[in-house]
């Protein structure tokens, strides 16, 4: 995903202090490595103290209905599980994520590093963890659907 966000920013060349070349690329894909790695380490770190256990991730059931399968897929983005499998709130995601990508201000370009745009990277964090849950409930029915195999 990286590497795509990295190529879309600089076919668009944003932010424009990097450039449209191969350095800018390099820029660009450098600033997401750091930015995920520091919310991963915060995000663990944190979650550490609270007893989140990040061996649990998502649980994809293909026999449930459509709409609770949705749902889990919404859910699970807000919902971490504790040492014996419980759910709980993902107290160390909610510190993470924002405060990951205010703190990313600090080395960001300057057309990046405003509150309005650390809050919108904020938005898209949690959107794209939405997202990658849904990816892992639903590509093996669509991959199994589109190339007609049998499970």
């Amino acid at each position: 995903m990286g590497l795509f966000s990295a190529g879309i920013g600089t076919a668009r060349d944003s932010p424009k202090e990097y450039g449209p070349h191969w350095g800018g690329f390099g820029d660009r894909y450098g600033m997401r490595l750091t930015g995920v790695s520091t919310g991963n380490v915060m995000e663990a770190g944190l979650g550490a103290l609270w007893g989140e256990d990040p061996r649990y991730g998502y649980f994809r059931n293909a026999s449930d209905p459509l709409k609770d399968r949705l749902r889990r897929v919404v859910f699970t983005t807000f919902v971490a599980h504790d040492r014996h499998g419980n759910r709980m709130p993902a107290y160390a995601r909610y510190i993470a994520t924002p405060g990951n990508n205010f703190l990313s201000n600090t080395w960001r370009a300057d057309s990046e590093a405003t509150n309005q745009a650390a809050a919108l990277r904020t938005v898209w964090g949690f959107a794209g963890l939405m997202g990658k849950n849904a990816f892992t409930e639903f590509w093996p029915d669509v991959r199994q659907w589109v190339f007609h195999k049998k499970n």
